[in-house]
């Protein structure tokens, strides 16, 4: 192949109509013959789907036949896409940091459905730009770093331990915080767990011992992470413990701190007593249940799905339900009625947990949130909103279904490790579908009722699965991070004022004193290319690879001289 440079720049366009989702909305054979007069395009193509493995194909093929030196793919986001059509490149033997990519999905035809004309415009705009950057993008290598064989779990709840006793299975050094003084998390507070109805203290306290006796496991109890340093791979971590701080090298982090049952003070009369939470009942049915008890009314989606927690806990309605059929068991004779606004039965076993439980007799009543259930002295006043009448049903015992809820020290734990919550507190991945149990920090992972409320088997899997996602850089001993990340372009301009060292969400910039005064250093496996500190530069000593001023100049005379 050719060497790239600016005298022989070489680029293909390969324009993709995505099915009917581009091609559907714009005019393709218009946007074809546009590209063919670009500059130093040589080679354009559409395909039918380009992340096919014949539109990858046709790219391989273009790249080594065309004698291409720059690739343009137009089609849908980068996001998602980006990394597969560079690692096609690069299987062409093409730099991989030589392609560039168009969106001219969501951007065009998703935006501009009912305007074909001026989406096609708009699209021709975006492809324009794209050449004017590609010609002036230069080859690039992965950035490599070695990483500390050691994990750190935050968190031993049954999330933290599953996943502490996977990585150490593996053959890694684990290190265990657990801010209560004993291991198991909410699990110790569990009588049963549905809808198998095994003993949750049994389980409990088999994974403790399988965790405390493992030779890879440290724990510490009653400590807590206290600072966090570094980036993935060579994370400094200092632990508070009760005898003091200890200073440990990690290289993968697990975030599992789990959540906490809302206490709904001030409502339907609760007082811990005769009106109680589902984690109460918990309590109450592992000690055993007194036979006196024998109305119990169950009003679910107490603090949740409202104004103030607009989400649904998802596993109330099966903890209800679980608690509603032990209680039969235990008193045969007891009245169990559970006031609903939607049961949250998904899976095949809770929805069997489910239908057994009509047919041992536990009576399910609709309510309105817009007319909620009345707890009195004496019972609990509901209108069946199926029915259309009011019932009044007497009630020994009330419980209120709650919902999780964050942890208190959720923020600080999001600000200690740089990574985001979302609005309701909880533990915000990087892609909900493509990357569940990541954090967009390399290096920190997620798992449990951290990340949203999970029942038991939920959290185990999502446990296994961090650990999963963890022990890949560890298996490899090294990773590898993209080099499209800040850069100092211009020693002399940088005054050290650290400015860009305050506002990095990474932690990926420092000052250092040089022999030129203070400068800034960019540490090149935490950085994440985001553009702040670029953008905040007033005397732009620092560029983004891939990102720089020139480039971004030619893609805006490409779109003004259009």
């Amino acid at each position: 192949m050719p060497e790239n440079n600016d005298q022989d720049v070489r680029i293909g366009v390969f324009i993709c109509h995505c099915g009917s989702n581009i091609a559907g909305y714009l005019e393709m054979e218009e946007l074809e013959e546009f590209a063919k007069t670009l500059p130093n395009v040589t080679f354009v193509q559409r395909n039918l789907y380009t992340c096919s493995e014949t539109g990858i194909n046709e790219i391989k093929k273009g790249i080594k036949e065309q004698n291409l030196n720059r690739v343009v793919v137009a089609s849908c986001t980068p996001r998602t896409h980006e990394p597969l059509f560079r690692s096609s490149c690069a299987e062409a033997g093409m730099n991989p940091y030589l392609f560039e990519m168009t969106n001219i999905r969501d951007q065009c035809s998703w935006v501009h459905m009912h305007q074909k004309e001026a989406g096609t415009e708009k699209a021709k705009d975006l492809i324009r730009m794209g050449v004017a950057k590609a010609a002036l993008l230069e080859p690039k290598e992965p950035i490599m770093s070695e990483v500390c064989p050691r994990g750190l779990v935050i968190g031993g709840g049954i999330a933290g331990m599953g996943a502490a006793l996977s990585l150490a299975n593996r053959g890694y050094e684990v290190v265990l915080v657990e801010r209560q003084e004993k291991l198991g998390g909410m699990l110790n507070k569990l009588n049963k767990l549905g809808p198998g109805m095994t003993s949750a203290e049994e389980f409990a306290l088999e994974k403790i011992k399988a965790v405390t006796d493992h030779p890879k496991i440290t724990v510490f109890t009653k400590a807590r992470v206290k600072q966090v340093e570094g980036f993935i791979g060579k994370y400094k971590v200092d632990v508070e413990t009760e005898t003091g701080v200890k200073n440990i090298d990690i290289g993968v982090i697990v975030v599992a701190t789990g959540a906490t049952s809302f206490v709904p003070t001030g409502m339907y009369g609760y007082d811990g007593e005769k009106v109680i939470t589902q984690l109460e009942l918990e309590g109450l049915l592992k000690k055993g249940l007194d036979s006196s008890v024998k109305n119990v009314v169950m009003i679910q989606c107490v603090g949740a799905r409202n104004e103030e927690r607009p989400y649904c806990s998802r596993i109330c309605c099966q903890t209800a339900v679980k608690n509603a059929m032990l209680i039969r068991d235990e008193v045969p004779d007891a009245r169990v009625s559970i006031l609903y606004r939607d049961m949250q039965m998904y899976g095949v076993e809770n929805e069997e947990m489910f239908r057994d439980s009509k047919a041992k007799g536990v009576r399910y009543i609709n309510y309105d949130p817009a007319s909620p259930p009345e707890v009195g002295p004496e019972g609990v006043k509901v209108h069946h909103a199926l029915l259309g009448r009011d019932m009044d049903l007497p009630a020994d015992l009330v419980v209120l279904s709650t919902p999780l809820v964050s942890n208190e020290d959720a923020h600080e734990t999001s600000q200690l490790l740089r990574v985001p919550v979302d609005d309701n507190g909880f533990f915000l991945e990087a892609h909900v579908k493509l990357r569940p149990l990541d954090f967009a920090t390399d290096g920190v992972f997620l798992c449990g009722s951290a990340r949203f409320p999970a029942n038991v088997r939920e959290t185990v899997a999502q446990g296994l699965g961090a650990a999963s996602r963890a022990s890949i850089p560890l298996s490899k001993g090294s990773v590898v991070v993209e080099p499209i990340i800040s850069v100092l372009a211009n020693e002399d301009a940088c005054r050290g004022c650290g400015l860009c060292v305050a506002l990095c969400p990474y932690g990926a910039l420092e000052i250092q004193h040089t022999e030129k005064g203070r400068k800034v250093h960019v540490i090149d496996v935490a950085c994440k290319g985001c553009g702040v500190c670029a953008a905040t530069c007033y005397q732009h000593a620092l560029t983004i690879n891939s990102f720089t001023d020139q480039q971004l100049t030619a893609e805006l005379d490409a779109y003004l001289g259009g």
